[in-house]
């Protein structure tokens, strides 16, 4: 115990969701059998992670790459990819190893759905994220993506259409979406498809963080998740601080004696958590 002598505990609901501990699961396995594997952009939005997988032999690579790969294996991250990808695989003999999460996978058939019945789409979501690229690829590209209701204010939005949201937004600021539109005069159709695994942190986050004089978030910069859950606990404890590596810590930010909460986004390492931990138990 250092001499400032901090209470730490890690929120155990923090960490990888399923669709982040399936694909990792996958990578490491065939790793170990076969020593190294491509993965199609970052397994995770969390460089540290990524890192660690890398020193096992993983290999990032992106859309440019994989038009130039033939007969190897190719793992798709939980985010999901577009139907080019597919194609290109195919026509390249690439094995996919297809770790797509399943919530977003069903979000993707419910998008494809709907742009083959002829509905305007409309996505609240990252531009360039990933998972975006992936939705808007269901669509031939020609869905609106936005993630901020002020980029519709001159926007010539068709009189009706079909809402979607990218599956780790905030369900609060979905629904308050919703009714801007209506009340705007849209004839809006809205699909929450938003994973509950995320939007049920922001309600435990909620009460976890009140429990202690101070939080530590952690997370990748990258993470949209991240930057979501990281406004939760801010909004209910503002002695939050928000970091990405152990290297961030420092004990001029903690008095002795208090009490510290870690947690995290749904693509923040447990083993990264702990280092956490284990440094703050130092100061």
């Amino acid at each position: 115990m250092g001499s400032y002598n901090l209470q730490v505990t890690i929120d155990q609901d923090s960490g990888f969701c399923f669709g982040v501990v399936y694909a990792i699961d996958m990578a490491e396995e065939i790793l170990a059998e076969e020593g190294s594997l491509y993965c199609l952009g970052d397994i995770v939005h969390n460089d540290e992670e990524v890192e660690r997988l890398k020193a096992k032999g993983l290999r990032i690579i992106d859309h440019e790459d994989l038009k130039s790969l033939y007969d190897v294996k190719v793992l798709i991250r939980a985010h999901g990819e577009a139907p080019e990808t597919y194609k290109v695989a195919l026509e390249n003999n690439i094995m996919l190893i297809d770790a797509s999460c399943p919530v977003v996978l069903k979000l993707q058939h419910r998008i494809k759905t709907s742009h083959d019945e002829d509905e305007n789409i409309l996505i609240f979501g990252k531009h360039g994220h990933a998972e975006v690229i992936g939705l808007q690829g269901q669509t031939n590209g020609e869905a609106l993506v936005f993630q901020d209701i002020a980029e519709l204010d001159n926007a010539l939005l068709p009189q009706k259409f079909t809402l979607y949201s990218q599956t780790t937004k905030s369900t609060e600021k979905f629904y308050a979406i919703k009714e801007e539109l209506i009340s705007r005069g849209y004839e809006v159709k809205a699909n929450d498809t938003i994973c509950r695994q995320v939007s049920n942190r922001d309600k435990d986050l909620h009460n976890f963080v009140l429990k202690f004089d101070k939080i530590v978030f952690v997370s990748g910069k990258k993470s949209s998740n991240g930057k979501v859950l990281f406004e939760v606990c801010k909004k209910y404890n503002p002695k939050t601080y928000f970091i990405s590596s152990v290297s961030e810590l420092h004990p001029e930010m903690f008095n002795p004696n208090e009490t510290i909460g870690i947690c995290g986004a749904t693509s923040t390492p447990m083993w990264l958590m702990q280092d956490v931990k284990t440094e703050l138990e130092r100061f």
